[in-house]
């Protein structure tokens, strides 16, 4: 067990001025502990390459005593708090092995689940109705099937992919951009009270710091490095669900995409990423095969909803309606001009439908089939 003395130390270092995860790797492979780093004199830092600021800072390092304390203190706040360490024997072992592994964790609730195999669900924050529908879906289905789900806590996808893995009675891991005691976004709190409950949250940033948008690509590369695969579920072609994507591939993990409408922009990172060879899945049953040989035995039956036993429900006319909305939103007025149908006898119709979760609305006055019919 670690002293405290000792784990002050690691603390100090990682919030010296220059100090990230390369640096922190640097001075370890040179001094072994961070203890002997602080000892050592200013003359054989530089010796050992340490950069000219780090070696500076150190020489003063008293003066981060009071964040240290602040560390601590959350530490020591509550329950089912713990400050993993790189030489932590519980410190999982899927992120000690990527590049730039964080030299300290700050984690809250179950700390087996960081173990446990996982599958990171991201995607856009401002998802489609149909995306977030299919990220609750997935989410709920392969945690289910036993996968810990783990995402970055913020609107929209992440969101989603967070509760739909509660719903289904699985864990989640939410991974924050922000210190411990810091939570982005705040109106997330309640969502963040769930996640502690039935995972974890986990950051590698010190207590006191704040929202910074430089520190999102930091957290995407736990997100990759803690599972076996990510899924991308809607993403532009320039965000961070596709940082995290890339950093997966660089992380040598798994990299599937669920493709979308070529008229929808939040679908253009998915399909980039299937043209870069990412997996297309339609399901997760795809999911399971992607990864399997890649963990334990899961259930792949748990990702199959229960067939439903009962006469279909739907006459001849309902069917003609979800087989001429297709799959991608469509406007209210085209369809009743298709379908030769007058505007009431429509809504009540899309009304009926929406109720029995076959068709959601979407913005603008569209609507689209949510469901696996062929329609007729």
């Amino acid at each position: 067990m670690m002293t405290e003395a000792a784990l002050r130390d690691w603390l100090t270092v990682w919030r010296l001025e220059g100090v990230g995860p390369g640096v922190y790797r640097q001075i370890l492979d040179a001094y072994e502990t961070p203890s002997a780093f602080l000892a050592a004199s200013q003359a054989d830092r530089r010796h050992h390459g340490i950069p000219p600021k780090v070696v500076q800072a150190a020489s003063d390092a008293h003066r981060l005593n009071s964040g240290v304390d602040a560390d601590l203190r959350w530490l020591d706040a509550e329950d089912n708090r713990y400050l993993l360490t790189q030489t932590d024997p519980r410190y999982p072992d899927a992120l000690r092995a990527i590049p730039d592994p964080p030299p300290v964790l700050f984690v809250r609730g179950d700390l087996a689940c960081l173990s446990a195999p996982q599958l990171g669900i991201v995607g856009s924050r401002h998802a489609t109705p149909g995306g977030l529908h299919s990220a609750a879906d997935f989410s709920a289905h392969l945690a289910a099937a036993g996968l810990v789900i783990t995402s970055g806590l913020a609107l929209g996808i992440d969101a989603e992919a967070h509760q739909g893995a509660l719903a289904a009675g699985g864990q989640t891991i939410g991974v924050m951009a922000t210190g411990p005691d810091r939570l982005y976004p705040r109106e997330h709190e309640a969502l963040a009270r769930e996640i502690v409950d039935n995972g974890a949250l986990i950051t590698e940033m010190a207590t006191g710091t704040p929202v910074k948008r430089g520190l999102f690509p930091r957290r995407n590369r736990l997100i990759s490095g803690l599972a076996l695969g990510v899924l991308v579920v809607e993403a532009s072609a320039k965000s961070g669900a596709m940082n995290t994507a890339h950093t997966a591939l660089e992380h040598n993990r798994e990299v599937m995409a669920i493709p979308g409408s070529i008229h929808n922009p939040v679908a253009r990172g998915c399909h980039r990423l299937i043209r870069e060879g990412a997996r297309l899945v339609e399901t997760a049953e795809d999911v399971i095969e992607e990864l399997r040989g890649l963990t334990g035995p899961l259930n792949p039956t748990a990702t199959k909803p229960a067939p439903d036993t009962s006469e279909d429900p739907l006459d001849a006319d309902y069917h003609a309606v979800l087989a001429r909305m297709g799959y991608d939103p469509v406007r209210f007025d085209w369809l009743a001009e298709q379908l030769a149908l007058t505007p009431d006898i429509l809504s009540s119709m899309l009304l009926s439908l929406e109720l029995k979760g076959l068709v959601k609305p979407c913005h603008g006055g569209r609507y689209m089939r949510t469901d696996n019919r062929t329609g007729g």
